[in-house]
């Protein structure tokens, strides 16, 4: 009997001893993580070694294999963290150089048209097809209609126009931000065509959501420095 309880209490502690992958994964995976660091693979890949079964060892090559699996894992790691640096320089490189287009002028498809000093207000239509005729409707910003243009036959590309400022009845309208709209006819059928207008560049951003450099306008009016079709003085 006392030979059989010391067998019992020797093997309870040999067991004790036994650290099993699982339960090392446990302790140094952190909580409310489901991936798997260098520090966790390290203490898995030791475990194993420490509780291998001494008569049928792991061959050589599952151990090259798993310390290949884990060089790979820190080089992806470090790359990752190179690339989340450089994509923070580059984004702060950005920044500054966008910076030198506050005060210029640019056109971009949607800007409003600023009516100032009774001066006329020029602009583009985007018509990749042409068109047989063109309807420019100009509204207040109170959404209020008070001019309707109608151009004859247009080539492909983009012509331009000028408002004068008026009205439907030839009166000037006040100062202020006018939207534009246009109508092209094509092929007998009738589909709104792009208008674009120059505004000045009053401050650049960052969009929180694509991380895409954005300037605003004179006016309020933003626009994705992507959708610039030109710059001017």
């Amino acid at each position: 009997m006392t030979v059989a309880n010391t067998a019992s209490s020797s093997a309870t502690a040999n067991l004790a001893s036994i650290v099993r992958s699982s339960d090392a994964k446990t302790a140094v995976q952190p909580k409310g993580s489901d991936a798997m660091g260098k520090s966790a693979f390290l203490t898995l890949f030791t475990a194993q070694l420490k509780n291998q079964d001494p008569t049928d060892p792991v061959k050589n090559e599952a151990f090259v294999a798993q310390l290949a699996q884990f060089s790979q894992l820190e080089a992806t790691t470090n790359m990752a963290n190179s690339l989340t640096q450089l994509a923070s320089s580059m984004q702060g490189d950005r920044m500054l150089s966008a910076s030198g287009l506050i005060g210029r002028s640019v056109t971009a498809t949607g800007l409003p048209a600023i009516l100032s000093g009774g001066q006329p207000v020029s602009g583009t239509v985007s018509l990749p097809a042409g068109a047989s005729s063109v309807q420019l409707d100009i509204s207040d910003a109170a959404g209020k209609l008070v001019r309707s243009v109608v151009a004859g036959s247009q080539p492909a590309g983009t012509p331009g126009f000028t408002w004068d400022g008026l009205d439907n009845s030839g009166n000037a309208l006040p100062d202020g931000l006018y939207s534009i709209v246009a109508t092209a006819t094509v092929a007998g059928a009738k589909s709104t065509a792009a208008v674009n207008m120059k505004g000045t560049v009053q401050s650049i951003s960052t969009d929180a959501t694509t991380k895409d450099l954005v300037i605003e306008v004179q006016g309020g009016q933003s626009v994705p420095l992507a959708k610039v079709l030109s710059f001017g003085g």
